[in-house]
């Protein structure tokens, strides 16, 4: 990742990896469950999420009995409409959308190989010891646990820096969360904006509450996408998001239970490297020109002689434009040397300075 010449103390760090304003936005290839159940494809993903450049590959360690019932009651079915699993009983979706557990630490190994950090979000104790046993720099929070606080506690008692999405959240759910975070052990915590709708819409992500929720909360923070496209992410690194998280496949085309919102090999380097030049782009406030932009100020309006004049010759409106370079005096002494005589004479294409008027004169 490209650092500023004076970048900013890191606020974090995922293992060897700075975390903060000053450094480039760590992006975060979600794999969930586009594996597709084979182990292969889940490898191709590691692989091409590394290719486009994504610094963390993300997965999700659960059973479909750690986080429900095998049950046919209403309860257990996804209703609604606005959602891809609409009709699907909890317990079918997981048993597909699980990475089974026998496959965490050959992904893990593959993407530390390819030079990503590999984390995951766990969903009760036995996930966290089986992330343990594989040294795991960083856990991930999801949006629908933030609740779940005896996790929390065991998250926490790792000492690990924890990323904690908070989706439907209300502030003081947050503030509990975090609170219960840092009274467990854990100094280190980046929120993420999130919007627990899948695909979500611009119109529904208010990422203006990026800088509020770091200020309120006194974390970092970031952004988990569940929108179409990168223009939300790189909107939310101008407002200070310092991780980015999206879901990721290999293709879309191939079906699974997250792809119709994940991206794409190619989005995904574009994210990677449109994030890195909205963040290059932060710069500090600034007013004057800039190291780069000294040259360019000869391009500027300035005096010039617009036609031949004899020594003596008193200066008017028609023997002066105001043009380009800008080697001649500022557009703004232009009524200060009409009506005074030249000391010499002087061509048409000579920049006006206040050397050409006689001494002694107002000049």
């Amino acid at each position: 990742m490209t650092e500023p010449p004076t970048a900013a103390p890191p606020s974090l760090w995922f293992g060897a990896t700075p975390i903060g304003p000053g450094h480039t936005p760590f992006v975060i290839a979600e794999m969930s469950g586009n594996h597709n159940q084979s182990l292969d494809r889940a490898l191709a993903i590691v692989e091409a999420a590394a290719a486009a450049g994504a610094h963390g590959l993300k997965l999700q360690t659960y059973t479909p009995d750690t986080l429900t019932l095998d049950c046919d009651r209403p309860d257990f079915m996804v209703s609604g409409s606005d959602t891809p699993w609409a009709g699907r009983r909890l317990y079918d979706l997981y048993a597909e959308a699980m990475t089974p557990w026998d496959w965490h630490a050959p992904l893990f190994e593959r993407a530390r190989a390819l030079g990503m950090i590999p984390l995951s979000t766990p969903f009760d104790d036995t996930a966290v010891d089986l992330l343990e046993s594989l040294d795991s720099a960083v856990y991930k929070i999801a949006s629908f646990e933030t609740n779940h606080l005896p996790l929390l506690r065991r998250v926490a008692a790792t000492g690990k820096p924890v990323i904690m999405s908070t989706g439907m959240a209300t502030a003081g759910e947050i503030e509990r969360a975090v609170a219960t975070l840092r009274d467990g052990g854990c100094r280190d915590i980046v929120l993420l904006k999130c919007t627990s709708t899948y695909p979500a819409t611009p119109e529904n992500t208010n990422i203006r509450t990026i800088p509020h929720m770091r200020a309120q909360f006194g974390c970092e923070v970031g952004l988990s996408d569940h929108t179409h496209g990168l223009g939300v992410a790189v909107a939310g690194v101008a407002l200070g998001a310092t991780v980015i998280e999206k879901h990721f496949t290999l293709s879309r085309a191939d079906g699974g239970v997250d792809s119709t919102f994940s991206m794409e090999p190619a989005e995904m380097a574009a994210l990677v490297a449109e994030t890195e030049r909205a963040w290059q782009a932060l710069g500090a406030v600034s007013y004057g020109p800039t190291e780069a932009e000294v040259a360019s100020r000869r391009f500027r309006r300035s005096l010039y002689i617009a036609r031949d004049c004899p020594a003596g010759h008193v200066l008017t409106a028609e023997d002066v434009r105001i043009v380009r370079p800008g080697h001649g005096l500022e557009p703004a002494a232009l009524d200060d040397v009409l009506g005074l005589p030249l000391a010499r004479a002087v061509a048409r294409g000579e920049p006006l300075r206040y050397a050409l008027f006689k001494p002694g004169s107002d000049a």
